[in-house]
Order: C-alpha cells, then sequence, then structure tokens
C-alpha cells in the first residue's frame, strides 16, 4: 500500500468513527460520578455518535436528556436517597457494596448488550464491570475519573496502608480473596485492584489539574486532565439572586453525605444576623427544615438547588469539597469553606486550602463563630479573589467537554487503524 493510500485510508476511518461508532458509557447512581459525564456524552452524540449508557433507573432520565440512550440495570448501591448512614462507617463497609454490586450487575450488563457490542467502554472508577466486559469484548476501555487519580507514589502512600488495614481483619481478608476470584473468573489476568481502578490504560480525568495531589507526579501519558465539563445546567433550572442583597453566600452538602441538622444550625446561628447576605442553605432530603428553628429572613432554605446556578451569582460557598462541588466553585471563582464529610472530600479540601482559595474546617470545627469568621475573611480578601482569577483561566485552558470528546474519537480511530495494521 503506498503511504498516500494509506493516509485516504487513515482519513476515512476517522471520519467513518466520527459519524458511526457505538460508545456504552458505565456508571453508578451517584450525582457525583454522573453529572460530570453528562455534557461528554452530549457531545458525542451532536458528533453523530450512538451512546448506550448503562444506569439504575433514577437516573435515567437524566441520562436520556443527554440524546444517550439508557440501559437500566438493577444496583444493590445506596442511592442520594438513602441515609447515609447506610454506607457505615469503616474502610470495609464502603468496600464491599463495590464489589457486591460489580458481581449482580456484571450478567445483568453483559445480556443487555448481549448482540449489540459497543465498540469502545467508558466507565466511572466505580463501575467494575465496565473494564471486565471491554476485555470480554475486546474493545478498547477508557476510564472516566471525577476526583484525584494515582500520582508516582500512590503505592506507598495510599494503597499499601490500604492494604494492611484490610490484611489485618478477617473481613478485609475475605474481601480482598473474593475480589481477586472474581478477577480471575473473568479472564482479567492480573488479581489487582489497584490495576482495575487506579491503573487503568487510558483515563480521562473530569477535573482540574489544581484539584490533584501532586500533579507533577501524575502520568499524563495514561490521565488526561480537561477540567470542568459543567455545560450550562439550563435543565437545573434558574435561580435569581434577589433584589437588595449585597452578598451572596450558598452552604451545601452536596447529594449524599446531608443528614447534619445541627451543623444546618450552626449555619443558621451564624449568619441570621447579616442582613446584607443573603444565604442559600440547601438541606437535603434527610432533614425537616423545622429541625433548624426560626429561619432568618435572609434565609432560603431547600432541599435542592440548581448549584451551578447559584455559584455564578455567589460571593462564597460552604461546601462538603466533593469533587463536583469543589471544581464548580473553581470555575465560578467563588472561595470556599470547606466542611468535608467522607472520602475523597478530605483530600479536596486540603487541595483547596493548599491552592490559597479556601479554610478547612472539620464538622466538629463548624461552629457558628468559626463559619462566620471564615466566610468573611475569605469575602474580604483580595489575593484570594486573585488566585481564583488565575485558576479560572487555568481551567478554561484545559479544554473541558471538547478535549475530552475528541480524546475518546481518538481512542476510536486509533483502535481502528491499529485492527488495519495501519497504526
Amino acid at each position: 500500500m503506498t503511504l498516500h493510500a494509506a493516509f485516504r485510508l487513515a482519513y476515512g476511518l476517522c471520519v467513518t468513527v466520527s459519524k458511526r461508532a457505538h460508545i456504552a458509557m458505565f456508571s453508578i447512581a451517584a450525582h457525583g460520578h454522573v453529572n460530570p459525564s453528562l455534557e461528554v456524552i452530549r457531545e458525542l452524540v451532536d458528533r453523530g455518535h450512538r451512546v448506550s449508557y448503562a444506569i439504575p433507573a433514577l437516573f435515567a432520565e437524566k441520562v436520556a436528556a443527554t440524546g444517550a440512550e439508557p440501559v437500566i440495570y438493577t444496583s444493590a448501591l445506596p442511592t442520594p436517597d438513602d441515609d447515609p448512614e447506610d454506607w457505615g462507617t469503616e474502610l470495609i463497609d464502603n468496600l464491599e457494596p463495590f464489589l457486591d454490586d460489580a458481581i449482580q450487575a456484571l450478567p445483568q450488563l453483559a445480556d443487555a448488550f448481549d448482540g449489540d457490542r459497543p465498540d469502545l467502554v467508558l466507565g466511572d472508577t466505580t463501575s467494575f464491570p465496565a473494564p471486565v466486559l471491554a476485555h470480554r469484548w475486546g474493545v478498547p476501555f477508557m476510564q472516566f475519573s471525577t476526583h484525584m487519580v494515582a500520582w508516582k507514589g500512590y503505592k506507598e502512600e495510599v494503597a499499601e496502608p490500604m492494604l494492611a488495614e484490610l490484611t489485618a481483619s478477617e473481613r478485609g481478608r475475605a474481601y480482598r480473596a473474593r475480589f481477586a476470584h472474581w478477577l480471575e473468573e473473568h479472564d482479567m489476568g492480573h488479581t489487582d485492584l489497584d490495576l482495575l481502578v487506579a491503573e487503568p490504560a487510558r483515563s480521562i480525568v473530569l477535573i482540574p489539574k489544581a484539584l490533584q495531589y501532586k500533579a507533577d507526579s501524575v502520568d499524563e501519558s495514561v490521565f488526561t486532565f480537561v477540567g470542568a465539563c459543567q455545560g450550562d445546567r439550563a435543565e437545573q433550572g434558574e435561580w435569581q439572586r434577589p433584589a437588595g442583597a449585597e452578598k451572596v453566600l450558598l452552604v451545601s452538602l452536596g447529594s449524599s453525605f446531608t443528614k447534619q441538622p445541627g451543623f444546618y444550625r450552626e449555619c443558621v446561628k451564624a449568619f441570621r444576623d447579616l442582613p446584607d447576605w443573603h444565604v442559600v442553605l440547601q438541606i437535603g432530603k434527610n432533614v425537616e427544615e423545622s429541625e433548624l428553628g426560626e429561619i432568618p429572613a435572609n434565609f432560603e432554605v431547600r432541599n435542592w438547588v440548581p448549584q451551578l446556578a447559584v455559584l455564578k451569582q455567589a460571593d462564597a460557598f460552604i461546601t462538603h469539597a466533593g469533587a463536583g462541588g469543589s471544581q464548580e466553585g473553581l470555575a465560578t471563582a467563588t472561595p470556599m469553606v470547606a466542611v468535608p464529610q467522607a472520602v475523597d472530600q478530605f483530600g479536596n479540601a486540603d487541595m483547596l486550602v493548599s491552592l490559597g482559595v479556601a479554610r478547612r474546617l472539620d464538622t466538629e470545627q463548624a461552629t457558628a463563630e468559626a463559619l462566620r469568621e471564615a466566610v468573611l475573611a475569605l469575602d474580604s480578601d483580595p489575593d484570594v479573589a486573585h488566585r481564583l482569577a488565575g485558576i479560572k483561566r487555568e481551567m478554561a485552558a484545559e479544554g473541558g467537554t471538547r478535549r475530552a470528546a475528541d480524546l475518546i474519537e481518538a481512542e476510536l480511530t486509533g483502535a481502528d487503524l491499529a485492527q488495519t495494521g495501519l497504526a
């Protein structure tokens, strides 16, 4: 084959891939894992791809709004509507449900795609069946990471201490053995959880590089930071800053760890006598407004708010420091008080503090006095505003939704070229 003919064939494959590929996306029923992927999926559909999105029914409507086809499966994991205490308190409590869910979900998902094999699989880090199915089908797999990723030294700093904690208990040893057996049963070629989750062949990281611990030690040939893929979130509704409100504060602990009536009462106490501040207080579904006592006139209490719409007009943000909320705060250049509740939120909180754009208060430290002092100090500090403006510019340059879609199409094209022997 001449070079010219090879080029024409490669070009034709690129065009064919961009119009006709079938892409399968796999995730769990959690806002923090689904929301970051939606704009990328919408972009892929707009480019002509057919996207099948495996998701529990709770999120089917949200997925369908992107133009993707929801592939419904039954999950055993707690949902955002469940009590956050269902997740337990120990490391093993947090790990076991994901393996249990993977074991029972895999046959459902295999059946759903029987006779309709995708050309490429995308999978959230929590969706263990995704890389297993991609391996079974012999198609490329790309991970979607909605949180920090592994860096050089991750094994020594994180994986090995976690392994030691698990190995110390009979329950932890049983979990490791069951996971290894599951991987072996499906011919993955290894029995290492880290290889499944922390060390993928290719990962698109849906957070800004600014939020990554030891970012300079991340292997960017594997992990590509594309930053926020937010879109305008118009489907979530609008929010209007009240007339006369000189300052706006949003308080939100996200969608899962919201059963904190004591914390919300401290927020009411902290800002009730600051009439120039309008406070939007999101309390979730596990707390009743009546539990907060008398609500001041400058407060707006909601079970849910269109967070990005509020942040675009806010002057400060009290957040649990989830990956989604953290990057939304950075993207809107909003100073943050981080009150982490679980999992990666503690690390995110520390990263925000290290960037000079936030204060961290653990729940027991989040008294009315401490919350008020932190918010007012951040709001009045011009250096904080300057640092946030710089980070906002850096995030915009990372490429977001379009870059993520470009990377996925490049993976598709590379796979097709490999099959023809042109790669």
